[in-house]
């Protein structure tokens, strides 16, 4: 069965990210990396990567006569998505086990959603 495991942080970043200091987020990146490698050679990794900052994003609303485009995200929110994992998991505590691991990597809260 496949997950997405969604990361989630503050819409006001710095430049350090949500991250309060560099060693801090140095050490978050080296371990999301482990946890990506660990991922792979475990044979759960399916595909994986980290999303531009929700004001770069632009709604599209094609339900009428012509779409309609905005700017901005979709939603107005204190936290926004920032990245994901998609991932195969035998079945749900496996993967809550996963999201546990990736949160403490990457130092932020973690969603698990199984796909349909």
């Amino acid at each position: 069965m496949q997950y997405m495991l969604s990361v989630y942080g503050p819409a006001e970043l710095t430049e350090l990210g949500n991250y309060p200091d560099k060693a801090t987020m140095d050490k978050a990146m080296a371990d999301t990396s482990a946890f990506n490698d660990r991922l792979q050679a475990e044979g759960h990794f399916v595909y994986a990567n980290g999303l531009a900052s929700a004001v770069t994003s632009t709604v599209v609303d094609g339900q009428g006569d012509r779409p309609l485009v905005t700017d901005g995200p979709y939603l107005e929110s204190k936290e926004y998505l920032g990245g994901f994992w998609i991932i195969e998991a035998a079945d749900l505590d496996q993967a809550l086990a996963l999201a546990a691991d990736g949160s403490k990597a990457c130092q932020g809260k973690v969603e698990v959603r199984p796909f349909q």
